[in-house]
């Protein structure tokens, strides 16, 4: 099949995928789309970049073609892991929707609850979430899905990552069991595996890549970095950085640059701007407006560094990025071929450099076994700094005097055996210099005479009572 019309797609939303601009379908869309018409479960597994969002979303506008939503009751469920990804598919729907009368909404945290439960009690056709705020709805009694007639689970390992699979599992409790499933992944760990055999049924399954491969239009690169000292090594390391997007010039028209912690993204901006860098950050700590801000900036080319934590590693779908650049190394390996895949999209040519410093070498090594590929290594562009040698000390017994300058240690000792080091020894001990002190009294009499010296005995003077016999002293 080499046409969108060869697929069995309702012709109005072929008329909107023509006037998207779309002729020919991706493999994936090939693969998955013909089993979804018929009412199949399906299991895709695609790299990303690769059209997995219209794999479901063409098909279920053209069995949604056909019926009405009721109040609160809505026909078809799509879970996505991010705020961003939610959004992206809400308007893949739009685009491909013009022509078909059916309702969306969009529910992901950050946005009131009241505007999001006013469209819930309209009806809805699709409904778009993230599992928390899709439980938080029904847990608050404004949620039924006891309708959904197609549910949809896009990055599931990214679920798996964020550790949503016990919510992915109660949502999947409260749906009617004879739903139809489609069940997209890049990757397939054991616990997605546990899955799908769990709650798909004889799925089709579509494999139109080997799992966790990265495009073979994306150049990769790696820079192993060490710094010169542990309390510069950050500095060091975004010096790294600007040096790489300044050698690049103009290749680089825009880039993706992921830190693995949400302080290393706003501090990494920061410095960026400090340099006159055009760059803003982007996690999960921000405000929702304030992302789709620079969401939105970043798509439309007035933003051409976008700072992200792995909140927008997947699903993004920005067709013109040049560059990604992983400041850290991913803790997962899984995530650097998500995280690189937002360039090289569609047939695209990419760049995706990775600066690896000793301590993350480890983690390296785990993401050149995932994807059995050696990447190329690339000389550090910023050169080590130059240690100065520290200033000698001089010795006291080198500083030099009015008559001599040579230093007292520079005249080698004869040697000596083992008696004239003695004698030596003992010389110096009586050269040293005696306190003066006076005799301590024999049998320790603190007291002194009124001649001024100590008491030390009686000597041969018999003090004359001592000679007196008893009668005579007490007579006297």
């Amino acid at each position: 099949m080499t046409k969108f019309s060869e697929l069995g797609l309702n012709p109005k939303v072929l008329k909107a995928v023509s006037e998207a601009g779309y002729e020919a379908p991706t493999p994936i869309q090939a693969g998955a789309i013909p089993p979804a018409l018929e009412g199949k479960d399906v299991l895709g597994i695609a790299q990303t970049g690769t059209g997995k969002t219209a794999s479901f979303t063409l098909p279920m506008l053209s069995v949604l073609a056909r019926g009405r939503a009721r109040a609160r009751m809505p026909r078809s469920l799509v879970l996505c892991p991010t705020r961003e990804l939610a959004a992206q598919v809400a308007e893949n729907f739009d685009t491909y929707s013009k022509y078909l009368k059916l309702t969306k909404a969009l529910l992901i945290g950050g946005v009131s609850f009241k505007e999001q439960d006013t469209l819930i009690d309209k009806g809805v056709d699709v409904l778009i979430a993230t599992p928390g705020r899709l439980l938080d709805h029904f847990e608050r009694g404004k949620l039924i899905l006891s309708d959904v007639k197609v549910m949809v689970v896009d990055e599931a390992d990214r679920m798996l990552d964020m550790g949503f699979i016990p919510d992915i599992e109660r949502i999947f409790g409260l749906t009617p069991f004879t739903r139809q499933t489609l069940f997209f992944s890049a990757t397939m760990a054991p616990e997605i595996e546990r899955i799908t055999n769990t709650f798909l049924s004889a799925p089709a399954r579509v494999e139109v890549a080997r799992q966790a491969t990265a495009s073979e239009t994306i150049e990769q690169g790696v820079v192993m970095f060490k710094p010169s000292r542990r309390d510069r090594a950050d500095s060091e390391k975004r010096k790294v950085l600007r040096t790489l997007i300044e050698n690049e010039g103009e290749k680089c028209t825009n880039a993706i640059i992921f830190c693995n912690r949400k302080t290393d993204v706003d501090i990494c901006a920061k410095s960026l701007k400090k340099y006159g860098f055009d760059a803003a950050p982007i996690h999960g700590d921000l405000d929702q407006s304030q992302r789709t801000k620079t969401l939105e900036g970043f798509r439309n080319g007035e933003l051409r560094l976008l700072v992200a934590s792995d909140v927008a590693a997947r699903g993004l779908d920005v067709p013109s990025v040049s560059h990604v650049i992983n400041f850290d190394v991913p803790g997962h390996p899984e995530d650097y071929v998500h995280r690189i895949g937002r360039t090289g999209r569609a047939g695209r040519e990419g760049k995706a450099i990775t600066i690896c410093n000793p301590r993350d070498e480890k983690a390296f090594d785990a993401v050149e076994k995932l994807i059995q590929k050696e990447i190329a290594r690339i000389e550090n562009p910023v050169k080590p700094a130059e240690r100065k040698p520290k200033p000698r000390v001089e010795k006291a017994s080198e500083v030099k005097t009015e008559d001599a300058t040579t230093p007292a240690a520079a005249q080698p000792e004869p040697k000596m055996d083992k008696p004239q080091r003695a004698r030596k020894e003992n010389t110096r001990r009586d050269d040293r210099p005696q306190k003066e002190h006076s005799p301590k009294p024999r049998y320790g009499n603190k007291h002194n005479n009124h001649h001024g010296n100590n008491v030390v005995g009686m000597g041969d003077h018999l003090p004359s009572f001592i000679a007196l016999s008893f009668e005579e002293r007490m007579a006297s």
